[in-house]
């Protein structure tokens, strides 16, 4: 590629032509063509789009210091990596390549994003119906001791995650601990570090446990039954730290909550309605060879009858139990009835988590966008053909504690490198649980770092990053030995 070397003048000068030049690189696409395509690899316009996402994700990584929404620099950067493409495309005539590539890009993100935002909303509509408040009431009410919550939470978290997916129920569980042990730095910043190593551990063998997981799911290239696979490793990556961290427990009883929570009407057919359809989102893409969006938005339309039904029946509803508190005289029960809210789906879907829908759509635009300069094939020619595909995914694993896994992810789906069923599942298993290794490795580690404030810290955490590591190590032996037979392309 031509470079340009500055004449013979004044330091001003040179500096002036020098940035003149940058700009006419940056600008003047006909000296990339390589051998009919465009490799901007090596382009001043392809430095300058890497270097805007490293600006990016670095003000992504800095959100706890600088308060500033993760989606918003992601956005910026997609919007302007996918200018400079246009603007080099369209002077060498080759605008409608650029627009396919766009469109194919931003079909990936929809189908994602519509699947993530109907799951959302199902989350939201069993929040509002107080169907987690009731299981924390619950825990609360048996006045477990320290040890037991330790074990009791994050069994739980394991348990829910590959449903509720891995934030919610980081959230949840952290809300039980901070409840019971209030005051005590100690035990919940350990109970926090288990709640979040088990709820990543638990999403990873569930398409609907993770971010990265479904996106896997999607892109078919592990079917569903398969994740199950890694539920054996998945639960070793949770027990070895747990069991470590089990004995620095202390064996004290905190003082008793008394918290009575009762789920509202319509709370059991919320659960059922999204079992049925997370059932219709499988059979969908299994039977019928669909999306698995299509049995997920239909899926949404299932909840938008039910609530048609939830609001038309309320009065009749509030009726009945005005009666029936009347004749007992609980005027408690009867103060609360003048509160009730009739269940509005729409609200429930303007409760999804915006901001990460907003992030994922620029982390996927800005990945897309730099694959198409040519940067991922790079990247998998160096990993995947350089390496042995078994040390890239683990390396790729531990980058993922950095790097948040979705980039990581769909730059492993992008890159599309030759490798065996065990090593599509090697990653899957990495990039879900490699997250837990720091604080803010994974969406759960953020989300509890700002739910229990003070006690929850990144340094408290990376105390106990080694014993994390162990499970990490070891979840990868036992997937590899249990399912040797999956890494039949490469020795």
């Amino acid at each position: 590629m031509p470079f340009f070397r500055p004449s013979c003048q004044p330091r001003f000068d040179r500096r002036w032509l020098f940035l003149l030049a940058a700009l006419l690189l940056v600008f003047s696409p006909a000296v990339l063509a390589v051998t009919g395509e465009l490799d901007l690899t090596q382009s001043v316009v392809g430095f300058f789009a890497l270097g805007i996402f490293v600006l990016a994700y670095a003000l992504v990584m800095a959100e706890e210091k600088i308060h500033m929404r993760k989606s918003k620099p992601v956005l910026v950067a997609a919007g302007i990596i996918w200018s400079l493409i246009g603007w080099v495309y369209v002077q060498n005539g080759m605008s409608e390549a650029s627009e396919h590539a766009f469109r194919v890009t931003l079909l990936e993100f929809t189908e994602l994003m519509l699947f993530l935002l109907v799951a959302m909303t199902y989350i939201n509509a069993l929040e509002e119906r107080r169907v987690f408040d009731a299981l924390r009431s619950w825990m609360l009410r048996k006045g477990f001791n320290y040890r037991s919550l330790f074990w009791l939470t994050g069994g739980l978290a394991f348990i829910l995650s590959p449903i509720a997916d891995n934030l919610t129920t980081a959230l949840l569980m952290c809300a039980v601990v901070t409840k019971v042990a209030e005051g005590d730095k100690r035990f919940i910043n350990v109970a926090c570090i288990n709640i979040v190593v088990a709820a990543n551990a638990g999403g990873a063998f569930s398409p609907f446990g993770d971010i990265t997981t479904l996106m896997v799911w999607q892109a078919g290239i592990v079917p569903f039954q398969d994740f199950f696979i890694l539920f054996v490793p998945a639960l070793v990556n949770f027990l070895i730290p747990a069991v470590i961290m089990s004995f620095f427990i202390p064996n004290k009883k905190p003082e008793s909550v008394q918290e009575d929570v009762w789920m509202k009407r319509g709370a059991r057919r919320i659960v059922a309605l999204f079992l049925l359809t997370i059932t219709t989102a499988v059979l969908c893409h299994t039977l019928l060879h669909l999306p698995p969006v299509l049995g997920m938005m239909t899926g949404l339309g299932y909840l938008q009858f039910f609530g048609y039904y939830l609001r038309r029946s309320l009065p009749r509803s509030l009726e009945r139990k005005r009666e029936r508190y009347s004749r007992r005289g609980d005027n408690k029960k009867l103060e609360q009835l003048g509160s009730v809210v009739p269940f509005d789906v729409f609200n429930r879907v303007a409760r999804a988590e915006w901001d990460t829908l907003l992030f994922f759509y620029g982390v996927v635009m800005c990945v897309g966008g730099l694959g198409f300069m040519g940067y991922l094939g790079l990247l998998s020619e160096a990993l995947y053909l350089g390496w042995n595909p078994t040390a890239a995914n683990i390396v790729l694993g531990i980058v993922s504690a950095v790097v948040d896994n979705i980039p990581v992810m769909f730059a492993v789906l992008t890159m599309e490198p030759d490798m065996s069923h065990g090593h599509w599942l090697l990653i899957t298993l990495t990039a879900g649980v490699g997250g837990s290794l720091l604080s803010i490795g994974s969406a759960a580690g953020v989300a509890v770092m700002g739910q229990a404030r003070g006690a929850y810290t990144f340094l408290g955490h990376l105390k106990w990053s080694p014993v994390i590591l162990l499970g990490y190590a070891a979840s990868i032996l036992v997937h590899m030995w249990l399912n040797a037979e999956s890494f039949a392309l490469f020795g």
